[in-house]
């Protein structure tokens, strides 16, 4: 498949995740530092949209129970969350942020 347009850059808040869903999947897109990532949308602790949460220090934060997510490689950085989110290859063209949601890893950490 490749890569796909989830969003204009204009659409995601340093401080917020974007919503973008693929075939049913939801996936977090998120801005640090200028830089875009994507992630899975669902916290892996107790299925809650991290999209409904925020982005800071360059994790995606669950406002449910407040488990914390590198955004760069998805793992785990404050319990009670014990597994990784899936990343997805991102790529800017202009002024739109394109991913692939067909490539989507685990990174060893």
């Amino acid at each position: 498949m490749g890569f796909v347009q989830a969003c204009a850059k204009a659409e995601v808040e340093p401080d917020r995740p974007f919503l973008y869903e693929w075939d049913g999947d939801p996936i977090a897109v998120c801005v640090v530092d200028n830089e875009y990532f994507a992630v899975d949308d669902t916290c892996t602790h107790d299925r809650w949209s991290l999209c409904d949460g925020y982005v800071e220090d360059g994790e995606i934060v669950c406002t449910l129970h407040m488990a914390r997510f590198c955004v760069r490689t998805g793992a785990v950085r404050t319990p009670p969350a014990y597994e990784p989110l899936k990343v997805y290859p991102v790529k800017v063209e202009g002024e739109f942020v394109l991913i692939d949601p067909e490539a989507g890893t685990y990174a060893d950490e």
